[in-house]
């Protein structure tokens, strides 16, 4: 009976997460294409990767941008097939098809395009394309395009960065945008595009789950202890430290919050004791009871 109902729940589990991405992928791959339909493209901006290179191409050959972006990434979904594995490739492909059909809906003449500043057109459509593909990444999938092509080239040179590889393929779009238009004012805005973009998605990727980390020496370490459980709703661990200087022994306090409360760790210290030493750091990520789950995490 019970062995039964375990089976049912974990059969429903995946299905509940396919729903999830296919939530996630599509309003994500919807603000992205907003971003590059209405924004970027109209200006003649091209920001790195596959997107950056269809929109050239339709200045130079007058293609559809989305129809490009699907073209651009057929031979990489082949070799990324072959390579990079089956569930990689199916969140890809499915993301790539998605951008490609929104772009060219959106590039429709009856959709309002915004021409008047390259500056906020550039802002405004790194916010959308970072936003967009921060909901993709939060769900593990990909866009396609560069993203794909630096995992590849990481298989034959595995020592170099993918960051650097992400920098490299951006460059040298965004170069290429600069001399086909003959304007470097397109590539900065593309860089602007590109720095933007990738602000929100760290925001997006990170934001939620840093925190502040705090090491606290107190000789009420038991009654601070006991406040944060209370007060702030949060574990704390206790160990053994020395001073180096007078040789005594002290209890120290470690926890980790979220930055909303940290302000109220550091008054909730100083009410138990206004002599108590604390170290209070910042968290890139916190990951476990209380926060952001560990299985959620790749």
């Amino acid at each position: 009976m019970n062995s039964g109902k375990s089976m049912n729940v974990a059969g429903r589990f995946p299905l509940r997460e396919l729903v999830k991405d296919g939530v996630f992928f599509t309003v994500g791959t919807f603000l992205y294409s907003i971003g590059v339909s209405v924004f970027t493209v109209p200006n003649r901006i091209a920001p790195g990767g596959v997107t950056g290179l269809s929109t050239i191409l339709h200045y130079l050959i007058h293609t559809s941008v989305g129809t490009m972006i699907l073209v651009l990434n057929i031979p990489l979904f082949i070799l990324a097939f072959r390579f990079l594995g089956k569930r990689f490739v199916m969140k890809t492909v499915f993301c790539t098809v998605l951008v490609s059909v929104f772009t060219d809906i959106l590039s429709l003449p009856f959709v309002p395009k915004y021409t008047d500043n390259p500056i906020l057109a550039a802002l405004y459509g790194g916010v959308l394309s970072g936003a967009g593909l921060g909901m993709v990444f939060l769900r593990g999938g990909t866009s396609g395009g560069s993203d794909v092509l630096s995992r590849l080239l990481r298989l034959k040179w595995p020592y170099v960065p993918m960051g650097r590889m992400l920098l490299t393929i951006d460059f040298c779009v965004i170069s290429l945008s600069a001399l086909v238009f003959w304007n470097v004012n397109v590539a900065l805005y593309a860089i602007v595009v590109e720095f933007t973009s990738s602000r929100v998605i760290d925001s997006l990727l990170y934001g939620a789950d840093n925190g502040r980390m705090a090491l606290i020496i107190s000789d009420q370490y038991r009654e601070i202890a006991a406040a944060i459980r209370t007060d702030l709703n949060r574990g704390v661990t206790l160990f053994k430290g020395q001073g180096s200087y007078t040789g005594r022994e002290h209890e120290i306090i470690l926890c980790a919050v979220r930055r909303t409360q940290a302000a109220k760790l550091r008054v909730l210290v100083r009410r138990i004791d206004p002599k108590a030493f604390v170290i209070l750091c910042s968290a890139d990520e916190v990951l476990g009871q209380g926060f952001k789950p560990l299985r959620q995490a790749d």
